[in-house]
């Protein structure tokens, strides 16, 4: 049987997601369809007339229940259906890529957008696109496993579904491809972005089709900040930064609130409701999806008090909900709070800084609370000019979401989308580099000299200079036999000596008990494709031979040299001392970390 080769697996991957793009398409306008519906049907009682919003109901106090039956029902289905719809999903998503081989269970693709719609048009003070992104993650999965796949390819269906699904529900194809990368594929290679770039696109062409491709969020346009202005936004940076933060922590205090509690989980959400109709009542914006929420932010059209009350509220509202366990998403309540907090502190900085544009403060919170709270600073700023269309804002949005990263990753390691899985024990990859056993080759790190066993030697002869430590053998476990001729004839190992001497035949050579299936390497290979052979074929060492000629013997490529070159990324990555002047003294020479264990 023949196997693809990997540009005919790209062609075919590609082609697959190709197909997810227009399927998440459909379902993105799907899930918010039936989002209206039950909107309309929860807060307006009518059946066939959509509305995304509760407000304008006439409820009144009786909207607390609304939630609370909600929130009952999303219980049932965890309980009974599958304990992952809990939740947002992007966790759960990286945790399957990172624990399962990309391995999500089929329920997933209904049972997650289902609760979801559910959750928020009960009123749930959630974003529709966790749950797509949750249920696009989903599609990809399935597809991989009902096809013949790796767990790579099923990882780049996975991730081309997801970002799929957040470029469906918001026009925003860089941006969703840049998510993908940086929570979902933890690599940057061509066998994984080429498929989720054309889901993308494909899933942005359709929205726009049936939409437009007017920016989600429309906003007054604002201009290039000057540089008191940009120095005002880079506090302003720092300030999100640590709003951030206690935003990602508020959710976890709250969920461990919850774990406490002497009741089943499956109650969780029912009580979480109870606050969300509360704070509802009060303020019925805090309910549903609130996007309305952030182009009011964006476009300042609301008092500051107004503002800063909304998001207080949205902010108690949507952690207490999120960490009951209801099924719902992240992203849009960060933006919703973001923006508004940094259209609050635009408006305060106008005070010492005239030239700084309220608007452009309200997009550069929004962008840097979700950066900072997601830990996705390129897909955040980006996301921040593709739905906004304000060009003149890249270059601060890009420096404010780094400076949000930093100040998040001085006061904790975790953000909101990895401090879950890891309290499992998932440790998430932090930073993407190129692989140093992709790139270096055999010839850079085997050994030249290497001392060889003539195949007709006498096993008794060579197993006395292994017993005395024959200084040409080094400590080595395994050595090269060759012949007459200096061709290599096979290999033999301590092991193989063992077992030899345990058959006493006195008169046997090295060769006799050597073994003569060889698995070798070129010099050219690189450690990547040579760290497949030794796994593949369960052996310690491979002989380096050249490939003009395969008997002769051209190096040695032990697990302690592959090791040196990942010592070499290490070494380079230690700081250096940098230049000495003349009239400093010498410097001592740092600790190396080694250690003595008692």
């Amino acid at each position: 049987m023949t196997h693809p080769q990997p540009k005919d697996r790209l062609f075919r991957n590609s082609g697959l997601a190709i197909v997810l793009g227009a399927i998440m398409a459909g379902v993105a306008q799907l899930l918010l369809w039936l989002i209206a519906h039950i909107t309309s049907l929860a807060f307006f009682g009518t059946i066939g007339k959509a509305t995304s919003s509760p407000l304008g109901n006439h409820l009144g106090i009786a909207v607390v229940v609304v939630p609370v039956i909600g929130g009952l029902i999303v219980g049932l289905m965890a309980r009974y259906g599958s304990p992952a719809i809990r939740g947002h999903g992007i966790p759960e998503a990286m945790e399957q890529v990172l624990e399962n081989a990309s391995r999500i269970p089929a329920r997933m693709t209904w049972l997650k957008p289902l609760s979801a719609a559910i959750s928020i048009g009960t009123g749930g003070p959630f974003g529709a696109e966790g749950p797509i992104i949750a249920t696009g993650g989903a599609s990809g999965s399935l597809l991989g496993q009902i096809l013949p796949s790796s767990a790579a390819e099923r990882k780049t269906l996975l991730a081309a579904g997801a970002a799929a699904g957040m470029a469906a529900t918001f026009g925003s194809p860089l941006s969703a491809l840049l998510l993908a990368v940086e929570l979902l594929l933890f690599e940057f290679k061509a066998r994984s972005i080429v498929p989720v770039a054309l889901a993308v696109s494909v899933a942005t062409a359709i929205r726009s089709a049936w939409m437009g491709s007017a920016p989600v969020f429309p906003m007054p346009p604002v201009t290039v900040p000057s540089w008191p202005a940009f120095l005002g936004l880079l506090f302003l940076a720092l300030l999100a930064g640590g709003l951030a933060h206690g935003l990602s922590r508020a959710v976890y205090c709250v969920e461990d609130a919850f774990g406490r509690l002497p009741i089943h989980w499956m109650w969780w959400p029912a009580i979480g409701g109870i606050a969300v109709g509360v704070i509802g009542y009060f303020e019925p914006a805090t309910l549903g999806v609130g996007y309305g929420n952030i182009t009011a932010n964006l476009a300042g059209a609301a008092t500051w008090t107004a503002v800063l009350m909304l998001c207080l509220l949205k902010f108690i509202s949507w952690s207490v909900a999120l960490g009951s366990g209801t099924s719902g998403g992240t992203l849009a309540p960060l933006m919703t709070i973001g923006s508004g907090f940094g259209y609050v502190v635009g408006l305060a900085l106008q005070g010492v800084i005239p030239a700084l544009d309220a608007h452009l403060a309200a997009l550069v919170g929004m962008a840097c609370v979700f950066g900072g709270a997601s830990q996705a600073i390129l897909a955040s700023s980006v996301f921040a000019y593709e739905t906004t269309g304000q060009g003149a804002a890249v270059f601060p949005l890009l420096a404010c979401c780094a400076v949000s990263f930093m100040v998040v990753r001085k006061l904790g390691r975790t953000s909101i989308m990895t401090e879950k899985i890891e309290r499992r024990g998932v440790s998430v990859p932090s930073q993407f580099s190129a692989d140093v056993f992709e790139h270096t080759c055999v010839e850079k790190v085997m050994e030249r000299e290497v001392p060889s066993i003539p195949s007709t030697m006498p096993l008794e002869e060579f197993a006395r200079r292994v017993a005395d430590s024959d200084p040409s053998f080094g400590h080595r476990h395994s050595h090269p036999v060759v012949d007459d001729d200096g061709r290599l004839v096979g290999v033999i190992t301590r092991g193989d000596l063992i077992r030899c001497a345990e058959s006493a035949i006195s008169t046997a050579t090295v060769l006799d008990c050597a073994t003569k299936r060889l698995f070798v390497t070129h010099p050219k290979d690189t450690l990547h494709d040579a760290i497949h052979k030794l796994l593949v074929n369960d052996v310690g060492r491979l002989p380096v031979v050249d490939p003009a000629e395969p008997s002769r013997l051209v190096g040695w490529l032990s697990r302690r040299a592959i090791l040196s070159a990942r010592w070499k990324v290490l070494d380079e990555e230690r700081p250096g001392e940098g230049m000495r002047l003349p009239w400093q003294p010498p410097r001592r020479p740092e600790p190396r970390g080694d250690f003595v264990s008692p």
